[in-house]
């Protein structure tokens, strides 16, 4: 069977469980290139070094080696977040994993809060956001555009699974914000600026209004707009830059290749009306 794009996956196994028909894996050859692929019954994976099949991977453990047809050793797992985001499907950029993780920590998205975000791509933060608030908070994500959406919910589905606290609404923020109530607000708009005061209303005194925008013109128009709106304090702006490293033996060196400008991200917090 020949190799293809994957497919939603109808449930997900726990994760102590081996690996399992209807689940992505994420694959990993020798030289560190990744795949990610179903788990179907019968079908073959083409990898730069062989061809791996899928009957011989499912019922072994997370974690597993695998021959392929040429003989090497590739590595069969269930895709943590900071590799899955890399290689998710989507139609639209993604929140990478070094920016979703500073968007959670300081915008202080903790376990039962209400957020909302608004602009929801294929859903890479939106899994950073449910995971963080847990089982009893709650997710309101607005999106305009309905592939968009739809993108998001097929991700949401096979790489998180159910999430009966997640509300997907398809509409402008403009629109939806004013009738919504959050301990965090999110937006990773192009205009961000003009949502300042419907942000403000949504989020409850000592909320956290969280900006992600990729330049400079958008910072200073959020800037005016938080300077015109007396309800927000404390703004910080910031970049998050990410340097790995090559670790060898007798070879230790900063890599060739750095994660550096992916977008800013603005912080503010919101004062009580009286304050």
């Amino acid at each position: 069977m020949s190799d293809e794009q994957p497919t939603a996956a109808p449930s997900r196994p726990s994760p102590h469980d081996p690996l399992a028909v209807g689940e992505a894996i994420l694959l990993i050859d020798p030289k560190g290139r990744e795949y990610l692929r179903d788990l179907r019954p019968g079908r073959r994976f083409s990898l730069h070094c062989g061809v791996v099949d899928a009957d011989a991977i499912i019922g072994r453990p997370d974690g597993s080696r695998v021959a392929t047809s040429l003989g090497q050793t590739c590595l069969a797992f269930r895709p943590g977040y900071a590799r899955l985001i890399p290689n998710l499907p989507r139609q639209a950029q993604v929140i990478y994993p070094k920016d979703a993780a500073s968007i959670v920590i300081w915008g202080d998205v903790y376990p039962g809060a209400r957020v909302i975000e608004s602009g929801v791509g294929p859903g890479a933060l939106t899994m950073a956001l449910l995971r963080a608030i847990g089982p009893h908070g709650h997710l309101t994500s607005i999106e305009r555009r309905e592939d968009h959406a739809q993108m998001a919910r097929e991700n949401i589905a096979r790489f998180h699974g159910e999430a009966t606290n997640w509300e997907l609404v398809v509409a402008d923020a403009a629109d939806a914000l004013p009738a919504l109530r959050a301990d965090r607000v999110i937006l990773d708009l192009p205009e961000p600026g003009p949502l300042v005061g419907a942000a403000a209303n949504a989020l409850r005194p000592g909320g956290i209004l969280t900006f992600y925008v990729p330049t400079t013109v958008q910072i200073d128009q959020i800037g005016q707009a938080l300077r015109a709106d007396p309800r927000f304090a404390l703004a910080e702006t910031f970049e998050t830059l990410q340097r790995p490293w090559h670790v060898a033996p007798n070879s230790v060196r900063p890599d060739h290749r750095m994660v550096a400008h992916t977008g800013f991200i603005m912080i503010t917090m919101r004062l009580a009306d009286d304050a």
